[in-house]
């Protein structure tokens, strides 16, 4: 399995006037209601796995802007332990959780935080002159970035002369620019337009298919998560209802409110034939289909398909197993549970 690259155990965040207390006295009455204190995050435990695309998503108030927070140490947090690559970030003095920040970690937040008096080019080469690295090489780099992300010839603009969207990619390759291995990205899409949204989305899946980044993403937006995710962590009260693939999520949601929240979605455009794969009753016959395809993508020919089971590769073309096309069938026509 993957390495983790972040790992919380029993993470809580208390906001109130004497919140370590309060988790004592919670964990000796765990029904304790007590004025002044909010509980935003209640015993997390995740591991985020190098190279993938966490999304953390539910309804406002649910604690995932808090959680994302607590991973990156910008709140402490009140109980359990975060670490980052093996070190615990409690642990950290203030010059070496600085450091860790401007070495590792990228992050991206609603609020674009530009800084109006001073030009695109100046905005993203900002934290690399917080490094001190001279102007030539920062400038160099901030340039690189700008054409990634679909700038170039914006270098000499302002902020205000933007668009939202536009506005948005500053940020991102902003973040970018310190070469991060760890991207924090809280609901980056949220204040735009749908079509912005979506062409932003898909500016962000090609960025995230150039790089190996580590990347934790925040949003409230379902369709969203699911375009995005490897996996998504759905969060509810402050606490992880489930940690999953978004075709597991779909398929067999853990809790009553995870079924609610899948419960709108077109299931056949999620779940992925590799995900309803079972080893083969017998040889493969025919032509095969691929894991990544969605039942969706498939639809046509599984409905004209006579086999019973259909044979399924993987992206280097092996048969990895089989597909019944009556489960595929259950979950097009929106009969599977």
């Amino acid at each position: 399995m993957t390495e983790s690259v972040i790992t919380c155990r029993n993470v809580s965040k208390i906001f109130g006037p004497n919140p370590a207390q309060h988790l004592v006295q919670l964990k000796a009455d765990p029904g304790l209601s007590q004025a002044g204190y909010v509980h935003a995050v209640r015993d997390v435990n995740l591991d985020v796995r190098r190279g993938e695309m966490l999304v953390v998503m539910g309804l406002s108030g649910s604690g995932k802007s808090t959680l994302v927070r607590c991973l990156s140490r910008l709140i402490e947090i009140t109980g359990g332990s975060v670490t980052v690559e093996g070190r615990d970030i409690a642990t950290l003095s203030e010059s070496e959780l600085i450091d860790l920040r401007r070495s590792k970690m990228g992050m991206v937040f609603q609020s674009f935080g530009l800084l109006p008096h001073r030009s695109v080019l100046e905005n993203v080469a900002f934290p690399l002159e917080m490094r001190g690295q001279d102007r030539s090489t920062r400038y160099a780099r901030a340039r690189e970035m700008l054409e990634l992300v679909g700038l170039k010839g914006r270098e000499d603009y302002f902020p205000r002369e933007l668009s939202g969207g536009q506005q948005q990619r500053v940020g991102i390759a902003r973040s970018l620019a310190v070469e991060p291995d760890i991207w924090f990205l809280d609901e980056p899409f949220s204040a735009l337009d749908p079509l912005i949204r979506r062409e932003m989305q898909d500016e962000f899946l090609r960025l995230k298919g150039m790089m190996n980044k580590t990347i934790i993403f925040i949003t409230h937006d379902f369709d969203e998560a699911l375009r995005l995710a490897d996996r998504i962590a759905i969060m509810k009260d402050g606490r992880v209802e489930q940690c999953d693939t978004p075709d597991q999520i779909v398929l067999h949601p853990a809790t009553e409110y995870v079924a609610k929240f899948t419960s709108e979605i077109d299931r056949a455009r999620v779940v992925h034939i590799g995900s309803l794969v079972a080893p083969l009753t017998a040889p493969a016959t025919g032509e095969p289909v691929a894991a990544y395809r969605t039942i969706r993508d498939l639809a046509r020919q599984l409905i004209s398909d006579p086999r019973v089971e259909i044979p399924v590769i993987n992206d280097k073309g092996a048969v990895i197993g089989s597909v019944l096309r009556q489960t595929a069938l259950d979950v097009l026509l929106g009969d599977a549970h």
